[in-house]
């Protein structure tokens, strides 16, 4: 049987933790940035994980 291929798109959107949890960056921060407050840019910045429920969907797609 050929080898399972991994969903490009969720390859380049996730990474895992040592601990095994999902890392992922937080939406709305690619454009119309103008009228988004300093703090509310800032606080995009920073990566979080992915929720407890959509853990297992994601790892399917990465194959993990």
């Amino acid at each position: 049987m050929p080898k399972m291929k991994t969903r490009s798109g969720a390859k380049k959107r996730f990474k895992f933790t040592a601990s095994g949890k999902v890392k992922r960056s937080k939406a709305y921060r690619s454009h119309i940035l103008t009228s988004k407050t300093t703090k509310r840019k800032r606080h995009l910045r920073k990566g979080t994980l992915v929720s407890k429920q959509e853990q297992k969907a994601v790892s399917m797609m990465l194959h993990r």
